[in-house]
């Protein structure tokens, strides 16, 4: 992606989103911008007018912690607002690519990160990096998430489900919510590994193919999604209200395991433990029908169907 231009959109569309009235500026009526000034943000920021026009053309390589701080304190970014902005600067300068190591397609977790899933067994588990790929879950994510795993792409996308799967809009009640949050997400991801030709095709496939995606990219809005609550419509279960933590790995940069519980019990506590036991019987269907006694039966009945060679004639063969 083009750091130079998303270091440019990001910058116009904070400034543009405060009144001068906010900033305790005095207000003119003959104000061609919606927001503050170039000249404005750059008295805030405490920097020349023509130093600050440069970063806004997103040039901010060699940009010092301090002067990033002064900008950040103009344009009233938030914690989240205020990472992205230094994301960025990382990134232009090209020390995001030393700090995070790319993770290839066939990325698969350690023995030891799998077993720290599957020892959680009342609630969902997984482990996603920031283009919203479930790279690693426990059996209940996989039954919660059963929908996003029937995707023949893989790995299964988070983004891809939310924006071009209908059955979407079944599972996220509130999918708006939800669709601001994806994009956030992966908006970040966006800041912090500018050259992630993954991170690079999902948003290009995704503007294209959806309007209410496209939309919410355009905002340059970000958010820092670590805990809440969330409701959904499983198609098995219904309705559940499930509470969150999501959690970095410090071995895996970029990665994020997120944990959904529910409260205890509440209907969706016993919701959760009905998936348990379908996923268990789901689980149990599956090993049997590969099993090598089941696969002698099936054999054994198809031989049993077959016609006979010596059928009379006329008859089907």
């Amino acid at each position: 992606m083009d750091n130079r231009q998303e270091v440019r959109e990001f910058l116009v569309s904070r400034r543009a989103r405060i009144t001068p009235e906010q900033a305790g500026l005095p207000t003119a009526s003959n104000r061609r911008v919606p927001g503050l000034r170039r000249s404005e943000v750059a008295a805030l920021a405490d920097v020349s007018v023509e130093y600050y026009a440069k970063l806004e053309r997103g040039n901010l390589a060699g940009a010092s912690p301090s002067v990033l701080d002064s900008v950040a304190r103009a344009l009233r970014l938030d914690d989240a607002e205020r990472a992205h902005l230094l994301a960025l600067a990382r990134a232009a300068d090209g020390t995001s690519a030393i700090l995070r190591r790319p993770k290839g397609k066939q990325w698969s977790p350690h023995r030891s990160l799998q077993w720290v899933l599957d020892a959680v067994t009342e609630g969902p588990a997984f482990v996603r990096n920031g283009r919203m790929d479930l790279l690693a879950a426990n059996r209940l994510a996989r039954a919660f998430y059963s929908e996003v795993y029937a995707s023949p792409q893989q790995p299964p996308n988070l983004a891809r489900f939310q924006f071009l799967d209908p059955a979407a809009r079944r599972f996220y009640p509130d999918w708006g919510f939800f669709a601001d949050v994806c994009v956030e997400i992966v908006h970040i991801e966006a800041g912090r590994n500018p050259h992630d030709k993954g991170l690079h095709d999902l948003v290009g496939e995704l503007s294209t193919r959806s309007d209410e995606f496209r939309t919410r990219w355009g905002a340059r809005n970000v958010r820092h999604h670590g805990t809440g609550s969330k409701t959904f419509h499983h198609p098995v279960v219904g309705d559940l209200t499930l509470a969150y933590e999501g959690l970095e790995l410090t071995a895996e940069p970029g990665l994020t395991l997120t944990v959904y519980t529910a409260e205890p019990d509440s209907p969706s506590d016993e919701a959760l433990r009905l998936l348990s036991s379908w996923a268990a019987a789901q689980e149990e269907s599956i090993m049997d029908s590969h099993s090598p006694a089941r696969r002698g039966e099936a054999a054994q009945d198809a031989r049993s169907s077959k016609p006979s060679a010596e059928a009379e004639p006329g008859s089907a063969v």
